[in-house]
This record gives C-alpha cells, sequence and structure tokens, in this order.
C-alpha cells in the first residue's frame, strides 16, 4: 500500500509564490516519474509538471517559466516551486507516482494519487 501526502496550498495574491510538497510512503523501493497535475470545475484534469527519477522535467506550456519542479528520491517526495502565480492557475493541485517498484516483490505496481490540495490566486 502506498500513500501520497500533499501540502503547500492555500491562497495567495497573483504575482506571489507557494511550494507544494508531496511525499509517498509505504512499500516503496524507487519512484519512476512523479508529476503535479491540475483539476477546475470547469476543466479536466491537466497535466503542470512531471520529473523522473534521473531527473528529468517536463511542464505544460502554461506553466513554463513560473514553475519548477523537483524531487528527493532519497525521500520519495517531489515538490513544485509556483511563481507569479495568476488567477488562472487556480485549481486542485494532484500529486502522481507513477513507475512504482514495490520494496518486497520489486514488481511495478499501480500509479498512485494523493488527496489534492487547493491552490487559490487572487486578490
Amino acid at each position: 500500500q502506498v500513500q501520497l501526502v500533499e501540502s503547500g496550498g492555500g491562497l495567495v495574491q497573483p504575482g506571489g509564490s507557494l511550494r507544494l510538497s508531496c511525499a509517498a510512503s509505504g512499500s516503496i523501493f524507487s519512484i519512476g516519474t512523479m508529476g503535479w497535475y491540475r483539476q477546475t470545475p470547469e476543466k479536466e484534469r491537466e497535466l503542470a509538471a512531471t520529473i523522473t527519477s534521473g531527473g528529468n522535467k517536463n511542464y505544460a506550456d502554461s506553466v513554463k517559466g513560473r514553475f519548477t519542479i523537483s524531487r528527493d528520491n532519497a525521500k520519495n517526495t517531489v515538490y513544485l516551486q509556483m511563481n507569479s502565480l495568476k488567477p488562472e492557475d487556480t485549481a486542485v493541485y494532484f500529486c502522481k507516482a507513477a513507475g512504482i517498484v514495490a520494496y518486497t516483490s520489486r514488481g511495478v505496481i499501480d500509479d498512485y494519487w494523493g488527496q489534492g490540495t487547493q491552490v487559490t490566486v487572487s486578490s
């Protein structure tokens, strides 16, 4: 069993910054890709940024140059530094872990999602 716990969301003014964290726990040997996705009531869940265990990063065009994803493999934790926030960044942000290798079996198990954290950008 794997759990993902997100933190760091909240209310911020336009132009401000927030840092999201997501820690994975459980019977984990390694995680292939970790990422952040976001969803609003009006739109389907969409990718914000992903990072592989080797450090390769991928960003949605809408967040390039403003958001930075990073991870600590030893802690199975991924971060999302969000700068120059805009009202359109308002969403529930979800953490995802994929390519999880279980500690005991060394087999790849299902992807896991966090419960989501609300980010609201408003004056």
